[in-house]
């Protein structure tokens, strides 16, 4: 990642399902240890990943064997793989989106690093 530019690094952070990764290596690099912007797309990529796996262990089997509610389960899977996909773009090109509660979540990670 040293050659890389900070938007195409922030926007990894986003990618479905290992963004994760890209997150924890980018918050853990020296290089974007002052990188506020990159910082601040890190956590809210981490954050969107919770908000994956809380859809998949807690609504998930409460869903199971319901067919409204595993549509329903389904429904929310694909808002959040598809919010991923839209800040994985979005940040490629360098804007700067907050998701609501996420986004607060994100930086307020980011001002108590400092």
């Amino acid at each position: 990642m040293a050659g890389w530019e900070d938007n195409k690094v922030a926007s990894m952070c986003y990618i479905p399902f290992v963004g994760w990764v890209f997150g924890i290596v980018t918050l853990a690099s020296e290089r974007f240890r002052k990188a506020r912007d990159v910082r601040f797309h890190a956590f809210q990529g981490l954050y969107v990943f919770v908000l994956f796996l809380i859809i998949s262990w807690v609504f998930e089997p409460i869903a199971h064997g319901n067919p409204v509610t595993a549509r329903i389960n389904d429904l929310l899977h694909l808002v959040v793989i598809g919010t991923g996909v839209f800040m994985l773009v979005k940040t490629r090109q360098g804007e700067m989106i907050r998701l609501p509660f996420l986004g607060e979540l994100a930086e307020k990670s980011v001002l108590e690093q400092k």
